[in-house]
């Protein structure tokens, strides 16, 4: 199992490498505003260009989050997304897609759903890899028992601020190694200048300590903003302004579509 979960991302990075493209890597939070909506925002996903998904799983205290995607965690849970629920959507997008898929979950719903169970039950179900915001490398202990690796490839978080840390952070790194390019929590960034001004020197540094395909996440907002920056690093993650522009198509009748055009427009700008 882990091979195959390995290589599904692997694979995705190393196809795209060949082609000189770079990976576009959308969030959206599962079960916004539903189920069925999250599987057909998945299936245009894939449609309008994406490479890997990340699918995250709501949580009631979201410390890396800003307020869209607090918003769209609340929604979720409101519809009744659960730590089960999740899984059986994993399941469910497994069937119609095979591109990677990454989730986002908080520690404590995995302590609370159980460690080992959760990471089988996630495995078997189709998920690729998984980021824990609020788990750090060096904290990977629980009740005085370090936590065992998961059935999953665990995506590492570094930012700028991680300084000395980041070679630690990024050695032996698996899927792709995630990016901060901007301080503070998640949310759009509306001009190049938002982002984290010291970029290029924090992206030399961990391509320096680590061969592992990167992805910068964290404010990415706009076709301009990813032609800008596409040559930094191997894929973007794009999270806030998908999930408030699917926000405001919804609520105003309009459905996904334009925050698939959305998407378009970012393939559409890392492609040329």
């Amino acid at each position: 199992m882990t091979d195959v979960i390995d290589n599904r991302i692997s694979q995705c990075f190393s196809s795209l490498k060949k082609e000189g493209r770079k990976a576009l890597i959308p969030f959206v939070t599962a079960g916004d505003p539903d189920e069925e909506t999250t599987l057909a925002i998945i299936a245009g996903l894939e449609k309008a260009g994406a490479n890997i998904i990340e699918l995250g799983m709501p949580y009631s205290d979201p410390l890396a989050d800003g307020p869209v995607l607090q918003r769209a965690a609340q929604r979720a849970l409101a519809a009744g997304m659960t730590p089960t629920a999740y899984l059986e959507l994993i399941r469910r997008a497994r069937v119609q897609t095979q591109l990677p898929l990454v989730g986002l979950v908080y520690v404590n719903t995995i302590l609370q759903y159980g460690w080992e169970a959760f990471g089988r039950e996630a495995a078997e179900a189709g998920l690729d890899g998984i980021v824990i915001p609020d788990l750090p490398q060096e904290a990977r202990h629980y009740n005085g028992k370090p936590l065992s690796p998961l059935p999953l490839t665990e995506i590492r978080l570094v930012a700028p601020t991680s300084q000395q840390r980041i070679k630690n952070i990024v050695s032996n790194a698996q899927g792709f190694v995630y990016c901060i390019a901007a301080l503070g929590v998640t949310g759009v960034r509306k001009h190049l200048t938002d982002l984290a001004t010291d970029l290029e020197p924090f992206m030399a540094t961990v391509t320096r300590y680590s061969a592992c395909p990167t992805a910068l996440g964290f404010g990415i907002s706009s076709p301009e903003m990813v032609k800008d920056i596409r040559h930094l690093a191997d894929g973007f993650i794009v999270g806030s302004a998908l999930v408030e522009k699917l926000e405001a198509g919804i609520n105003a009748g309009s459905g996904i579509t334009p925050a698939m055009n959305f998407i378009q427009s970012l393939r559409d700008a890392l492609d040329q």
